[in-house]
């Protein structure tokens, strides 16, 4: 099989199977990394038939991403396109063939959604926006959304991508295909959200904006 999808799962027992089965009738190979789940994640995603790696403790979803990847390239040279998808269905499984599509007709080395504007709380659309405007800017680039977390890769795109953790993760990395010169392309997706908290979601928004900018000036110098 050539394509699977890479799954970071932090205490996502009620929302795991119904993801891994969702990609199963799609015929894609379902690689969970249980970023050390407290509640019953890991068992769960092994009787759905997925391989499930595991941290003891948890990390964060970059250094799931990162374990996720350092496996595939590892032990499955057969694999050649990967969808990252998040386990709390916030994003549906059912799309993952938009995000494949283009990478294996060769169109694109890396995919990232974006998302309808609409199905956005007001504060995120507001946070979306400041962000795609000044990334847009600094970048020379035209995405309309910047911080999607459903996207795709080639195997050449994961073997030059750097991966950060925290809120920018979906940042670095656009910023990553950016700098090294990767075909991008994106695909409309469905989005649903839950509640959010304004505090957290303040010092996301401006940590975000924060590193863009300062990746944005550092890009900018090195094409003087």
């Amino acid at each position: 099989m050539k394509e699977c999808a890479l799954i970071p799962a932090f205490n996502e027992e009620k929302n795991i199977k119904e993801v891994i089965s969702h990609l199963k009738k799609l015929n894609l190979i379902s690689i969970v990394v249980d970023d050390g789940s407290k509640d019953r994640t890991y068992e769960f995603s092994k009787k759905a038939g997925a391989v499930v790696l595991r941290h003891e403790t948890n990390k964060g979803k970059g250094e799931a991403i990162k374990t996720g990847f350092d496996y595939i390239l590892k032990n499955h040279p057969e694999i050649k396109y990967v969808v990252l998808i998040d386990a709390d269905l916030q994003y549906d499984p059912a799309e993952t063939t938009k995000l494949l599509t283009p990478l294996k007709n060769g169109e694109a080395d890396f995919i990232m959604g974006y998302r309808t504007q609409k199905k956005i709380p007001y504060a995120n659309r507001i946070g979306n926006f400041g962000w795609r405007v000044l990334f847009n800017f600094f970048f020379k680039t035209k995405f309309k959304d910047t911080n999607c977390g459903y996207m795709a890769f080639t195997k050449k795109a994961i073997r030059k991508t750097k991966i950060h953790g925290g809120y920018i993760i979906e940042n670095s990395i656009l910023i990553g295909t950016v700098k090294n010169g990767l075909r991008t392309t994106q695909v409309p997706v469905d989005v649903v959200y839950g509640k959010r908290k304004v505090p957290k979601f303040a010092k996301m928004f401006f940590g975000v904006l924060f590193f863009i900018v300062k990746e944005g000036l550092k890009y900018r110098l090195t094409q003087i």
